[in-house]
């Protein structure tokens, strides 16, 4: 869980009166006004890293619990483009449906569009997600983080707003009809979000597409500061903001390297067989193992759990302790010169 201070000092420190509306609201009753914002903060941001080792679970690379340090984040690689991306969803999110649901002050449904014309046969009515909101205050939390001019500092930014654009590209349009024996004649309409799983989906999709910028570094290196900004400005050229970009190659993620905090590939469970696998599970074995050079071992793993429960008047439950064999499957070496005992086929950082 990152802690809440995490984010809240740097952004007392940014704060500033040319943002008289997020002052007004966010200190107006002092540091309780600040922690309600704050508890939706946190939860948003775990909320993203829960997504995003969901998303990679059967990657080589598995969103390790390094990465969910924002400040730690010293490489500007594809996936920590999807780390910032699903961090900032994550808070915009949270802070969206909790003010849909009037959990925090001065915030409800957005009712802007109300009475307006949406299209033929239908019109906006009902509580939309209040996105906007959740833009805004997750624009000042999860930015303000970024306090550096570089261009690493750049890249993380855009991927920010990368990921709180897919939390809009995502939303729903929910339809209730109305008229004379449900003959749905009119329609009112409303916005609310997706299940953040699709968000996490969409963003997948993003970091395979993401974009390397190619950033002319002696001109970064040589030129004044206007010429820096005006360097990285050139490396984006038509990217739009909704794609994720980077500026590093990805390391090797099926060795080891301590220097580099990346666990590798050796010790991870794959799936051999099974019913209703999905692609990434079906792949595992050939991925995480013999791509990187290992081989699979077969476990067996004894696990207890609570079986044979009996409720007693009255109140007690007494259970059973029932002992059951798991077969699991992970990646081992081999012998051979270097511990791996087959021929390397390494196809990329996944």
């Amino acid at each position: 869980m990152v802690n809440v201070l995490f984010w809240l000092l740097p952004l007392l420190h940014k704060m500033c009166p040319g943002h008289a509306w997020v002052a007004s609201n966010l200190l107006m009753t002092g540091p309780k006004a600040y922690l309600i914002y704050a508890g939706s903060v946190q939860v948003g941001t775990q909320t993203g890293v829960e997504e995003c080792k969901r998303q990679f679970a059967w990657d080589r690379w598995n969103c390790p619990d390094s990465a969910i340090q924002l400040k730690g984040l010293r490489r500007a690689t594809r996936e920590t483009s999807f780390v910032h991306a699903i961090s900032a969803a994550g808070v915009m999110y949270t802070l969206t449906r909790n003010c849909s649901l009037g959990d925090l002050d001065n915030c409800g449904c957005d009712v802007s569009k109300n009475g307006k014309i949406g299209g033929s046969g239908w019109l906006w009515g009902g509580c939309s997600d209040n996105v906007d909101f959740g833009e805004r205050i997750s624009k000042h939390y999860v930015d303000s983080q970024e306090t550096g001019q570089d261009s690493r500092a750049t890249v993380n930014l855009h991927n920010n707003e990368a990921g709180r654009l897919a939390v809009k590209a995502t939303m729903q349009r929910i339809c209730r009809c109305h008229g004379m024996s449900e003959s749905c004649s009119v329609q009112t309409c409303w916005t609310q979000l997706s299940d953040f799983m699709e968000i996490g989906n969409y963003l997948k999709i993003k970091h395979n597409q993401a974009q390397k910028l190619d950033i002319d570094k002696k001109r970064m290196r040589a030129g004044n500061s206007a010429d820096k900004g005006g360097g990285i400005l050139d490396a984006f050229g038509s990217i739009a903001q909704t794609e994720l970009v980077y500026l590093e190659d990805s390391p090797d993620y099926c060795r080891r390297n301590s220097s580099m905090g990346l666990h590798g590939t050796e010790g991870r469970e794959c799936v051999q067989h099974g019913e209703g696998l999905t692609q990434w599970e079906r792949r595992s074995c050939r991925r995480l193992c013999h791509e990187c050079g290992l081989g699979v071992e077969e476990k067996r793993i004894e696990v207890v759990s609570s079986c044979n429960c009996k409720f007693h008047w009255c109140c007690k439950v007494n259970c059973d302790n029932c002992s059951e064999v798991v077969v699991k499957h992970v990646c081992a070496r081999r012998e051979g010169p270097d511990g791996y005992g087959f021929r390397r086929r390494h196809r990329g950082p996944k």
